[in-house]
């Protein structure tokens, strides 16, 4: 009779429990912790397009069609006549129109297409021609010596509300006031703003050059019942007289 061999229960835990020293455990790999070779050559690269500049700026010959765009035919305002208060030249003691007129020995305000001497430097309860703080004279020194005072304590260009008695007094207003200031540009004491600012009207500052400049094109493009302009002599010079 053929015996059985029952292997003891300790004998059986410990191989159950031993692993073989030549089993290996594999692992699938973690995509976050991959990395991407590019594999593509220096000359594939180059079939995709230029790496650098182009070598030549050259564009091939001249075009000789007559579809060529001629800019100056771009200008919208060429067949526009300029209005006839358009300064055309600003002097050391005045201002020359398109019309024509020469102002000398004055400031100009143009409002509704008329041109206008203005002579704010002059305070109220002087008579114009006679020396004294903010007037021109007319004795040896002459009309020439544009000179006066039109800025207050704070350095700023502030003239008197009866300066503006056109303005107060034509209708329609305009929309835009651009105020050329001399022969630099200076800023307006809030006073002066909130005077024109409650007729109505909108107010731009520049240096008489530039105020000129600006009036004319805006002028030309809206018309002269929307924009005006009162400006200084280039010559101007503060506190003579």
């Amino acid at each position: 009779m053929a015996s059985i061999f029952r292997p003891a229960a300790g004998c059986l835990r410990a191989s159950l429990e031993q692993l073989p020293a030549s089993r290996t455990i594999l692992r699938q790999p973690n995509p976050r912790l991959c990395r991407h070779l590019h594999a593509t050559t220096k000359a594939m690269a180059s079939r995709r397009g230029p790496v650098g500049p182009p070598k030549t700026k050259d564009r091939g010959p001249a075009s000789k069609e007559d579809t060529q765009t001629d800019f100056a035919a771009m200008n919208v305002l060429g067949n526009t006549p300029a209005p006839t208060t358009a300064i055309d030249a600003c002097a050391h003691d005045g201002f020359a129109l398109n019309s024509g007129l020469k102002i000398a020995g004055s400031g100009v305000m143009l409002v509704g297409g008329d041109a206008f001497n203005w002579k704010p430097w002059i305070r109220e309860g002087r008579k114009e021609g006679t020396i004294g703080e903010g007037a021109m004279g007319d004795d040896d020194k002459g009309v020439s010596s544009v000179g006066g005072t039109l800025r207050n304590k704070k350095g700023q260009w502030e003239v008197a509300e009866h300066s503006w008695g056109l303005l107060d007094a034509v209708w329609p207003k305009p929309d835009l006031l651009i105020l050329g200031t001399g022969p630099s540009i200076v800023p307006v004491s809030p006073e002066t703003r909130k005077h024109i600012s409650d007729l109505g009207i909108r107010l731009e500052v520049a240096d008489t050059r530039n105020a000129a400049s600006q009036f004319n094109l805006l002028a030309t493009e809206r018309g002269v019942q929307q924009v005006a302009a009162a400006l200084i002599p280039i010559g101007w010079k503060e506190g003579t007289q």
